[in-house]
């Protein structure tokens, strides 16, 4: 049976409306139901029943009017159906970005950087002693005048060298990347929800992109018997169908995509719970679930070792603990000269976040 995961909910909290507090879980609802708003909002009225999450003050009634009067929920007039709006999509993005990129930020483990100070694009908060070479726009004007006054006072004031402070600046590399979604069976198989945490990222993952690094270009693929391209609009909406593995389709695509792209930074991220188990030869399927078939295993391996002279890596984040499973992940890892987590659920999103900001920001001096 499939189940389900949901996050804390508290009725008392007072610092959030009786309509935010619902809004919250709604929008956690909607990840589940793939954007289905009627069964979110049943689902809502069930927890409502068992957990008197409203009173007689603000009802599911009240909280559904609102809903539309704030522009998430569009009613179709002639048969009553409900549908939720680009407002509703992009406020899920935004949820799922704060969920997981504050636990990233949280988080010990795997943090660890290398700082190298110089010029950049953009200026941080942090500062630190002028060094011969500096760049003369680099200087914390307010920070070397107040260092100036204590260091000399002010009837004697005076400035040196060493009063002068530096604002470090972080140099951001122009990256494209490719997302790659598995949505073959496997992924809801044995009542285990895989896509959900997987769709949750995609989400996370747009709305930085899109929102911190506006220069950065995502592009979105699904893979299971065949490959596609998504928008950022119809992640909420993704399901998982009757298909078989097909990750040479998707990798294909993703190499179509950044070939597209002019910039020197190109990578992919694969999202998936197992071992490629489909091919397409001509206008035909070749399939086998049964182990790892050589067929496909060498396809697969071919494209890794064509993407790594192509110097894109491949990020790969096993979603299942399996060995048999980890044994693919890590040949076609050493192949392409990519990365490979192997993350239980609950720490996927730290895996993808933390690989990103790695890969995406230095500080140079």
């Amino acid at each position: 049976m499939k189940g389900y995961f949901f996050s804390k909910y508290d009725p008392n909290d007072e610092s959030k409306s009786p309509f935010q507090k619902l809004l919250d879980l709604f929008t956690q609802l909607l990840q589940y139901t793939s954007g289905d708003a009627a069964e979110s909002l049943h689902w809502l009225t069930q927890l409502d029943k068992q957990y008197k999450l409203t009173n007689d003050d603000y009802g599911i009634g009240d909280f559904i009017e609102d809903l539309k009067e704030n522009g998430y929920l569009k009613e179709n007039e002639q048969d009553g159906t409900f549908k939720i709006t680009p407002k509703t999509e992009q406020t899920i993005r935004k949820r799922s970005l704060e969920e997981i990129f504050g636990k990233m930020k949280k988080a010990k483990a795997g943090s660890h950087r290398t700082f190298k100070t110089g010029q950049g694009d953009e200026p941080n908060p942090e500062t630190r002693p002028y060094e011969f070479g500096d760049a003369p726009e680099s200087i914390n004007y307010t920070g070397s005048l107040h260092n100036a006054f204590v260091n000399h006072g002010i009837d004697n004031w005076s400035m040196h060298q060493d009063d002068l402070e530096i604002h470090e600046t972080d140099f951001k590399s122009q990256t494209s990347t490719v997302l790659m979604i598995d949505i073959s069976h496997s992924m809801i198989l044995y009542g285990e929800d895989r896509i959900t945490p997987a769709k949750k990222v995609a989400m996370a993952l747009s709305e930085l992109i899109t929102t911190r690094y506006p220069k950065d270009s995502l592009d979105i693929v699904v893979f299971g018997n065949d490959a596609w391209q998504i928008q950022m609009k119809d992640l909420p909406y993704l399901e998982v169908g009757p298909y078989h593995t097909n990750t040479v389709a998707g990798l294909e695509l993703a190499m179509e995509l950044l070939r597209r792209r002019k910039n020197p930074n190109k990578q992919i991220f694969m999202i998936t719970d197992g071992k490629p188990t489909c091919l397409k030869v001509g206008g035909k399927y070749y399939k086998n679930s049964f182990g790892i078939d050589s067929k496909i295993l060498n396809r697969t391996l071919n494209l890794a070792g064509q993407l790594r002279k192509m110097k894109i890596p491949v990020i790969t984040f096993m979603i299942a603990q399996d060995p048999y499973l980890q044994e693919f992940v890590r040949n076609f890892t050493e192949v392409n000269g990519g990365k490979a987590f192997y993350s239980s659920l609950d720490g996927l999103g730290d895996y993808i976040f933390e690989d990103y900001e790695r890969n995406k920001r230095k500080t140079l001096r």
